[in-house]
């Protein structure tokens, strides 16, 4: 089982605490949830796998370890972070319990340049902190600047290649861009030129496709056909957002993680 759409998935992942965000999954009295793709397994139940059995939470720790590598590796893949690729490359090895000399072997780097992105992370470490007791503070105060419904900031969505600001926009701006694009069938009348108003209708049409499921391109042609006559173009638009990925051969496609 996975998120019946986009949106609720990446709802789940942007409103997960830290600890959430960490282990990889959120836990209710009944359920475990994977933050990733949504898979979910019942507390209660006993789950076997390669001979051996497994309650929910040993269950979902191997998922995480046989789906998506480790938290680790995925949020320091997903874009969310920020980081250079070098940087990415050194936390990565420092993950494996590397030495400064071992990861600047490895990199092809000096020992003090490996050095000099460990107390650059850390930083940036001690500013996150900083920021998120700010903003948790702002939450405790009230919040006032988005109090009102129309006056709510839509999150952009998690695998998007670059948040710049095409991604400032309200949720009542998005609604209003959704009615004068699509009409009461969900027929996309035509492609914005803007891009922020691009991104809000491309979003729209990552709906029809279900977190976790696999399509072949016959599936995405037919659905998106249905949406737009020129739906090879859409198509395209859709990858290059990062709202789709497929093979190399275009034999399967599915919503990016």
């Amino acid at each position: 089982m996975s998120y019946d759409s986009l949106e609720s998935r990446d709802e789940a992942f942007y409103g997960a605490s830290l600890e959430e965000l960490k282990r990889g999954y959120k836990e209710t009295a009944t359920e475990v949830q994977c933050l990733i793709c949504g898979e979910i397994y019942e507390k209660g139940e006993v789950f076997p796998k390669d001979g051996k059995y497994y309650d929910a939470a040993k269950r979902i720790q191997l998922h995480l370890k046989e789906e998506h590598g480790s938290m680790l590796h995925f949020l320091l893949h997903s874009g969310l972070t920020g980081i250079s690729e070098i940087q990415q490359s050194v936390i990565e090895a420092m993950g494996e319990g590397l030495s400064d000399k071992e990861i600047a072997e490895r990199q092809k780097i000096s020992a003090s340049t490996v050095r000099n992105h460990r107390f650059k992370l850390r930083e940036k470490e001690r500013q996150a902190r900083a920021f998120l007791a700010m903003m948790e503070l702002l939450k405790e105060m009230g919040d006032k600047m988005e109090k009102k419904t129309e006056d709510k900031l839509c999150e952009p969505h998690r695998t998007a290649a670059m948040v710049d600001d095409r991604y400032i926009i309200t949720e009542e701006e998005r609604k209003q861009i959704i009615q004068t694009f699509f009409d009461e069938n969900g027929h996309l009348k035509e492609v914005p030129a803007r891009e922020k108003r691009k991104l809000v209708v491309l979003r729209e049409i990552a709906d029809n496709f279900k977190p976790g499921n696999r399509y072949t391109e016959i599936e995405i042609n037919r659905i998106l056909k249905r949406i737009h006559n020129d739906f090879p173009y859409i198509r395209r638009l859709m990858i290059e957002y990062g709202f789709l990925e497929r093979t190399k051969d275009g034999s399967e496609y599915w919503l990016k993680e």
